[in-house]
């Protein structure tokens, strides 16, 4: 009980906020700017059922990440290294392979950093068992 109660429940519930913040932001904010972009690059964005699985993967497991670093680190810290592994990385990975829309960083960047606060929040919030 004490899993669920003070480790699935957190991470679930993170999960779930990060796919919404994702989901929002990539499909209703940026959505034309990747589509856009993607065009240029003649290829399709892509958008089918399967990668809306595969960042919902995504979710949990950086749901996961967050919760095994807050285990170790004070909040803001567990904001920052998240942020670093979960976005800052991605970034710098797309952006190497040419499908990063540059043009999303201005609005991602915050809301990116407000994505990872509020999901530190939760972990920090609902678990109880800190090491």
């Amino acid at each position: 009980m004490t899993f669920l109660k003070n480790i699935a429940f957190p991470v679930l519930l993170a999960t779930i906020w990060i796919s919404l913040s994702e989901f929002v932001r990539n499909s209703f904010l940026i959505h034309d700017a990747w589509i856009e972009h993607y065009q240029k690059l003649g290829i399709v964005f892509p958008e089918q059922p399967v990668n809306g699985a595969v960042w919902g993967a995504w979710s949990l497991l950086f749901a996961i990440v967050i919760y095994v670093l807050f285990q170790k680190f004070p909040f803001w810290q567990t904001v920052l290294l998240s942020w670093l592994i979960g976005f800052a990385l991605m970034w710098l990975v797309i952006g190497n392979l040419g499908v990063l829309p540059v043009a999303i960083l201005p609005l991602a960047l915050p809301l990116s950093f407000v994505e990872i606060t509020v999901a530190t929040f939760i972990v920090s919030r609902f678990s109880r068992n800190r090491s």
